[in-house]
């Protein structure tokens, strides 16, 4: 590490002002700060000692996200050993996995990669480091037929229009991710949702169990099968229980925050409980759903895990997270039942709390300083 750090340290003129390569100072301060600890300190006041920058945080994401993505790996490859009627290996499986998610992960990369640093050396400032963990997020929320040419759009439109318009990382209203899966699902609704986003071999067409349950008719998985994620659907989201164990992992190393988690649970359960009591008053399939069933389809664990929690577009004030957590567990319920036309609501539960969480911070932090000027009246 000490040779690497001398050459970096060689080179760094050459990115400064003035110097032959001032236009790429943005890619030698990504590659210099990621794999070593900034020593610049702040000239004023306030001075603040932490262990954990922003890249770190971000890395903690991506560490958290990599089991996620191997099992999705070892789906792909599951899902299509039994579409033919194969008994493969785990490692068999993830590699044939790996053949279908890599190229979506470096196309996910490479075009918002390009965005960023265009926007960094145009605005001469740092590679934002929230595109570590959302190019690795964009590919576990599609499905593993997606075109790589949508990927490179769709990612495209998530980073510019999503997050970079507003000023970068740190400014941006909506999750770029959750931006980018929202314009596949408006401007290619086909490739991203219906039964045949999940094609294994000629022929051969999977639904999703939530799809299967919009569409009125019971899934042939148990609970335990969508619990452990050995179902169709997007690359990431199968496996409930891999994403809680990681779920947990940034909770206890305090990246993510435990009250919106909790607030998404508390509000989905609550909603759900209300439609069951509902459901025999109609003929909608989607209002029998337990919560428990809630929890496993679809997208509802990964994005109450790893989309929810963003610590930018999530709200700030420790008030304003449960009412932001309770908020979206409570519209991706109602979102599920209301509409079976659009059966995965976490996706646009999310961006609506996002959208809201500004507002909802206003009033808690209006709400503590009447009490305060009471107080003190």
């Amino acid at each position: 590490m000490k040779i690497l750090r001398k050459f970096l340290d060689k080179i760094e003129p050459k990115f400064q002002e003035g110097g032959k390569f001032e236009k790429l100072s943005a890619l030698y301060e990504m590659t210099d700060t990621l794999l070593f600890t900034s020593d610049k300190t702040t000239e004023n006041a306030p001075h603040i000692r932490d262990s954990i920058d922003l890249k770190r945080a971000m890395f903690m994401v991506v560490v958290a996200l990599i089991p996620v993505a191997f099992f999705g790996m070892f789906n792909i490859g599951y899902q299509d050993a039994l579409a033919q009627n194969e008994t493969r290996s785990w490692l068999a499986n993830i590699l044939f996995g790996a053949r279908v998610f890599v190229p979506i992960l470096l196309v996910s990369y490479l075009s918002g990669g390009f965005w960023e640093v265009l926007f960094a050396t145009v605005r001469k400032h740092e590679v934002n480091e929230g595109f570590f963990v959302t190019g690795l997020l964009i590919p576990l929320i599609v499905p593993p037929t997606i075109p790589l040419w949508m990927v490179a759009v769709a990612t495209s439109f998530g980073v510019v229009i999503g997050k970079e318009i507003f000023g970068g990382t740190g400014f941006n209203i909506f999750n770029p991710a959750l931006v980018t899966r929202a314009f596949l699902f408006f401007a290619y609704p086909g490739a991203i949702s219906g039964d045949r986003v999940w094609i294994t071999v000629d022929g051969v067409t999977k639904a999703t169990p939530l799809a299967t349950y919009a569409a009125g008719n019971e899934t042939s998985h148990t609970w335990l099968d969508m619990f452990y994620g050995l179902i169709p659907g997007s690359i990431g989201e199968t496996s409930t229980l891999i994403i809680l164990i990681c779920g947990l992992f940034l909770v206890l190393t305090k990246i993510a925050n435990w009250r919106i988690i909790t607030g998404i649970l508390i509000g989905m359960f609550g909603l759900a409980y209300i439609t069951n009591l509902l459901a025999s008053a109609s003929n909608n399939p989607m209002l029998e759903l337990t919560p428990q069933i809630h929890l496993v389809v679809g997208g509802f664990a990964f994005g109450m895990v790893f989309m929810a929690t963003d610590p930018v577009s999530a709200a700030q004030t420790n008030l304003g997270k449960w009412i932001y957590g309770i908020m979206i567990g409570s519209l991706t319920v109602i979102i599920r039942s209301i509409n079976p036309a659009f059966p995965e609501g976490m996706m646009l539960a999310i961006l609506l709390g996002n959208a809201f969480a500004p507002l909802i911070d206003y009033y808690v932090l209006r709400g503590h300083i009447k009490r305060r000027q009471k107080r003190y009246a």
